[in-house]
């Protein structure tokens, strides 16, 4: 009998915490702290969708992006998995907003994008996927203008 009373016990503690958590977000909700909308609001699905580089640049508002050497893009010169590739992109730029990275050759070139807030350290790192050999390019926006860097990653088996 005490077997089924701790059993009761867990769920009941389970319930209130759930129950718990979405009553705050729901209040926060309504208070206006978290707006849904506004996560969503520079997710950019025509820039993920574009299947040429000119589209994907034109999507993410790419007028002409320079070339710098305040950023630095590591990734391997032979990829033995086109599945997982790492690539590490490191910008010094100051007011670093946005990092990109695209991959010329693959289905979608955009292959993924992160919003950099503000006061925050312009790194990461990630695993892409290729579908063959290509050039990997980091496109990092700064003060409003875009910078770019490349580098050509060979693929012995494909990912994509």
């Amino acid at each position: 009998m005490r077997v089924v009373e701790v059993a009761v016990d867990l769920n009941r503690r389970k319930a209130l915490k759930t129950g718990g958590g979405l009553g705050l977000l729901a209040l926060l909700g309504a208070v206006g702290l978290i707006r849904p909308e506004a996560a969503l609001a520079e997710w950019q699905m025509s820039a993920f969708d574009a299947k040429t580089m000119n589209e994907a640049l034109d999507a993410l508002g790419v007028v002409v992006p320079e070339d710098s050497a305040s950023i630095q893009l590591s990734a391997p010169e032979v990829a033995e998995n086109g599945a997982v590739v790492p690539v590490t992109v490191e910008s010094s730029l100051a007011h670093t907003e946005q990092i990109s990275i695209l991959v010329d050759k693959n289905p979608t070139m955009l292959v993924s994008s992160f919003a950099i807030p503000e006061g925050t350290e312009g790194y990461l790192s990630t695993r892409i996927k290729m579908a063959q050999t290509a050039t990997v390019i980091a496109l990092v926006k700064a003060n409003g203008k875009f910078y770019r860097v490349s580098r050509e990653v060979k693929v012995t088996a494909g990912g994509c």
